[in-house]
């Protein structure tokens, strides 16, 4: 018989095979001091690119004192329990009651984490004899969600309305045949690695040829998109049409946990039979007043936004005009597509990080094919002018070696793990 541990001793997996040169440097990368634009990287100041701390918050001085405070106040325990039983609290009932308005829907529920929160979501609305239809590029917390359905599912390519309708028509033929069950249609937002908005309104206006339910997971479009920062919906005019509205605090709001905002019949049933927050413990006090603070001020400070939009324009102007692909992105996200092999981008980021300073994420084979980079930068309200100067400068020189083969070489693999 074989032996559990041995099996994955020999396959570490696509990523976890590159551990003993990537840890500490490509993968598990240490950033250190306070939370901002600039951080330290292996002893040396860094331009960072790469935290979803858009509107700035993670080092607010408001935000700051009301964590501290609340800390103070609550400690971590508190509230003690699963909110069903003995954990729930005024102020949880507030921040849900407040992003219910915010999101203009009429309930809302918190979650303890965004990837949790989204495959629960999907565990405790659908049965067996329903049918789900997701955008091919959905995150990997909506493909897990997935994989705890046991119906049918249909995958519709990439923001494809066409392929979408024919989808939604496959499921809506396999109900007509079972004689019972419904649709679920998910989608992004935003898509967290092009940047690319989903077609929600086009989407939205397949509704009177079929008859689904839309579930939209907006984590990157939740307070940097729409007049007021209520997400994709908002911009896209089409708020209404979304059923349910799903979100992280851990990007705008530089926080922990999620919410779902929608019908509040639909949200009690989602009360009184999800799994995940029926058996764990309460989001902890600090972090719910913490969240109210940051939607305060994702309200009350729309300049936060606009610097924020300021910045990735700017940047993504930059991009263009020194020739980069930067895609179809209609976001604050800003991926920068290149070609060159594993090696190639690994010493390309290692130049990056050691010699221009600039630290930023890369995506390589496996999670995009072959011979293809991505370099995925993430602005902040907090960038300045100068270090998207500084960035400009850094990818234009880098991409010339590039260009020229000068990253044909083996990354150095004393770089990492130390």
């Amino acid at each position: 018989m074989g032996d559990i541990f041995e099996r994955l001793i020999q396959n570490y997996g696509p990523i976890g095979q590159h551990r003993e040169r990537a840890h500490g440097y490509f993968a598990f990368p240490k950033l250190e001091g306070p939370i901002g634009s600039r951080m330290q990287f292996r002893g040396k100041e860094k331009i960072v690119w790469s935290l979803n701390n858009y509107l700035g918050l993670a080092n607010h001085p408001e935000v700051r004192r009301a964590d501290a405070e609340a800390s103070t106040e609550w400690g971590l325990a508190y509230p003690m329990g699963a909110r069903m039983m003995s954990g729930n609290s005024q102020l949880h009932e507030q921040l849900e009651r407040e992003l219910a308005d915010f999101e203009q829907k009429e309930d809302a529920i918190l979650f303890n984490f965004g990837y949790q929160g989204i495959m629960s979501l999907i565990d405790v609305l659908c049965n067996r004899h329903d049918v789900i239809v997701y955008d091919a590029e959905s995150h990997a917390c909506i493909i897990d969600g997935l994989r705890l359905h046991p119906g049918q599912r249909f995958v519709f390519k990439h923001n494809d309305v066409d392929d979408c309708a024919k989808q939604l028509a496959r499921g809506q033929a396999l109900i007509d045949r079972q004689g019972r069950g419904g649709i679920l249609l998910i989608t992004e937002g935003v898509f967290g690695m092009a940047g690319d908005q989903g077609k929600l309104k086009e989407i939205a206006a397949l509704r009177p040829r079929f008859n689904f339910r839309l579930l939209v997971d907006d984590a990157h479009g939740f307070g940097t998109l729409g007049q007021t920062g209520a997400g994709a919906g908002e911009a896209q005019g089409v708020q209404d049409e979304i059923d349910l509205y799903f979100s992280t605090f851990a990007k705008s709001m530089a926080s922990i946990g999620a919410f779902v905002a929608g019908p509040k019949k639909i949200l009690d049933y989602v009360r009184y039979n999800i799994r995940s927050q029926i058996f764990a413990k309460a989001l902890p006090m600090p972090l719910v007043v913490g969240n109210l603070k940051r939607l305060e001020l994702l309200r009350t400070q729309p300049q936060l936004k606009q610097r924020l939009w300021d910045v990735a324009i700017k940047l993504q102007k930059g991009l263009k005009a020194k020739g980069f692909d930067i895609g179809k992105t209609d976001s604050v996200v800003t991926p920068i597509y290149m070609k060159g092999g594993v090696e190639e981008a690994t010493a390309m980021v290692m130049d990056l990080r050691e010699h221009y300073h600039i630290f930023c994420s890369i995506v390589v084979y496996p999670v995009i094919p072959k011979g293809h980079i991505i370099y995925r930068l993430i602005p902040t309200a907090v960038h300045t002018d100068e270090e998207i100067r500084l960035t400009l400068e850094a990818f234009d020189d880098t991409k010339r070696k590039l260009d020229a083969g000068a990253y044909q070489v083996e990354a150095i693999p004393e770089m990492a793990g130390h």
